[in-house]
């Protein structure tokens, strides 16, 4: 499905509901089923965490999990550990594209049974479900926290629980951090301190229920409509907590740059923009939060402003290269833009083009972060409806802010 994207006035003060964050329904999912006790209530409508789920249920030997890439790397480690179970996991070209083999390789080392079915390295995967006795395993701290999470979700179902060594820096914290919380809720023992997590084993958990707050990364794309209109418009998330876990909420500091104020109200988000956006070079180090940074982009090329964004080197291992993706599709629309392995350099401009398609890439967030553009110009988005990856009515929800989608093909 292909959009043409255009906007003729602004519906300001709505109210949109988000579902649930992807990152913590994807992980309270693994937590579920080694603690059957544990109830999920909000959880993502996502293409991602259906592929987890429908992985998880089934009978089948083979699991096609898609461009899910979290249900990848979390369902290695968690059929690794089931006793007597056989499960081939598999996907799509570019999810056979993606590195595993970090994983893989720690997970060998506390004695997994995984094998390589086509490239070394990658997936698809043939998994022989055993009992890890290992209690110890080093993993490199500057790949993708989704590796460390994953050992981290199995880490209290085994006999003397876990001690996973971090090598070097570590990125990504954040979200070592949530799963960190996650497994403090269900009461179980987790530290991390310094290059080292250390998880105690825990056979049950007390029955009861978590409420997974909404997705911070789904309402990036709100601030960006906020930064991209005029002074007065507004917006009202559900459902957001002031002391959320996901380390996208650094939305609300990052775009006062832009003139975007965010307010706690009860359980939901109220964004206003208060005054014209700041021109001078945003520079922002987005390791910690890299899912954000194509939004970033767009918006500063939407207002005209220059930006450095670093830390972006897990962009490159996304559902597409998400740094040459963006340089593309920004400079398709006359943006002078450069790249390298990490970082964004964004050149200020005046001038956007109108009516310029922008390629995909199999990327659900390279369709929504642009999309937010058509306050300023007509544009279309080759293949729309990859959003379903993570947010199943954005095109809904965008209708209700004004922007209009007419389907092209």
């Amino acid at each position: 499905m292909d959009l043409k994207l255009k906007t003729e006035h602004f519906n300001s003060e709505n109210h949109i509901t988000i579902s649930g964050s992807k990152s913590e329904s994807n992980r309270l999912l693994i937590l579920q089923q080694l603690y059957p006790d544990l109830q999920i209530e909000n959880l993502s409508d996502s293409d991602d965490t259906h592929h987890l789920q429908e992985a998880l249920f089934s009978d089948m030997t083979i699991a096609d999990i898609g461009h899910a890439g979290t249900a990848m790397r979390f369902l290695t480690a968690y059929f690794a550990t089931q006793e007597g179970v056989t499960k081939t996991l598999k996907g799509s070209e570019r999810m056979h594209n993606r590195p595993i083999q970090i994983l893989v390789d720690a997970l060998r080392d506390l004695g997994a049974n995984i094998e390589y079915v086509e490239k070394e390295g990658y997936p698809p995967l043939k998994i022989s479900g055993k009992k890890l006795t290992k209690d110890k395993v080093s993993i490199n701290g500057n790949v993708s926290s989704q590796y460390i999470s994953a050992l981290m979700l199995i880490a209290p179902s085994l006999e003397k629980g876990l001690e996973i060594e971090l090598v070097g820096k570590i990125t990504s914290v954040p979200y070592i951090n949530m799963t960190l919380q996650l497994l403090h809720q269900l009461k179980i023992e987790a530290k991390f301190k310094g290059q080292t997590i250390k998880i105690k084993p825990k056979s049950n958990v007390k029955k009861q229920m978590i409420v997974v707050e909404s997705d911070w990364s789904s309402a990036s794309y709100f601030y960006s409509i906020i930064a991209l209109s005029k002074v007065g418009a507004s917006v009202k998330l559900s459902a957001y907590k002031k002391d959320s876990l996901q380390g996208d909420n650094c939305l609300s500091e990052i775009y006062k740059h832009f003139g975007v104020a965010t307010t706690f109200v009860e359980n939901s988000i109220l964004l206003i923009k208060e005054r014209e956006h700041n021109s001078a070079v945003l520079s922002q180090n987005l390791k910690n939060a890299p899912d954000i940074a194509q939004t970033i982009a767009v918006t500063c090329f939407g207002l005209g402003i220059a930006c450095d964004l670093s830390g972006l080197h897990t962009l490159k291992i996304k559902e597409t290269d998400r740094l040459e993706a963006l340089h593309k599709e920004l400079t398709k629309l006359g943006a002078e833009i450069s790249i390298s392995n990490e970082t964004l350099h964004l050149k200020s401009s005046s001038k956007i083009k109108n009516n310029i398609q922008i390629t995909t890439y199999n990327d659900h967030r390279m369709a929504m972060a642009f999309a937010p553009l058509a306050l300023k110009v007509p544009i279309e988005i080759l293949k729309a409806d990859v959003v379903t990856k993570s947010y199943r009515n954005f095109w809904k929800d965008m209708l209700c802010v004004g922007i209009q989608n007419v389907t092209i093909k």
